[in-house]
């Protein structure tokens, strides 16, 4: 069996729970799945916007979430993304054999978003180009588009992963959400997945 082979044997998984006075989180994924996901953060659009990460990340994702929403939804989608990225990180281990970067440009209708992801050990996100009042709008009833770069420093920060996201056209409050969390799905697909020809962690410094 090849090096690649036995890598992509090994299991690149996690389980994670965190509990506070605000919200209570249960979350497992697996890198290597089929997009397969079974979620419930008592958010209806956060609910669909982690689903299609999650079909077009093929990462196989289950959360059960619940949290303070009669007082606002913020705590509950952040905690949320705060295991995301904790769980991301713990089923991606010592990195060795990944490919490290991905990119993807992905549409929506109208909307239009760039995502490119380095799987760097460096937490940092650049995110730019929602249209002016896009933060303040209230897409289903529960969540406001400032919580979609919420989210996103959520996950960077708790991955120790550099992300881009730039939202180059859109008029949907609705498409533009969904289309970031398709293009960060995509990018980030392509960051993680094992590459045949990559021998130890991808970088001169030998860490990642």
């Amino acid at each position: 069996m090849s090096l690649f082979g036995e890598r992509h044997l090994m299991s690149r998984t996690a389980s994670l729970s965190r509990k506070t006075s605000e919200s209570a989180i249960e979350l497992t994924l697996n890198l290597d799945g089929t997009g397969k996901s079974n979620i419930s953060t008592t958010v209806p659009f956060f609910d669909h916007l982690l689903t299609a990460f999650s079909k077009h990340s093929l990462i196989d994702l289950d959360i059960k979430a619940t949290g303070d929403t009669h007082i606002d939804v913020h705590h509950t989608v952040e905690d949320t993304a705060i295991v995301l990225g904790q769980a991301i990180k713990q089923a991606l281990g010592d990195k060795a054999g990944i490919g490290r970067y991905g990119d993807a440009t992905v549409p929506l209708d109208e909307a239009l978003v760039r995502a490119v992801v380095d799987v760097s050990g460096r937490p940092y996100l650049v995110h730019t180009g929602e249209p002016t009042g896009f933060e303040y709008h209230l897409i289903g009833g529960h969540f406001t588009g400032s919580l979609v770069r919420h989210v996103f420093e959520a996950i960077t920060l708790n991955a120790g992963i550099t992300v881009h996201i730039n939202v180059l056209d859109g008029r949907d409050a609705h498409h533009i959400a969904e289309t970031e969390f398709k293009a960060f799905a995509r990018a980030l697909r392509k960051a993680v997945e094992p590459d045949a020809r990559v021998v130890g962690v991808p970088s001169t410094k030998g860490a990642l």
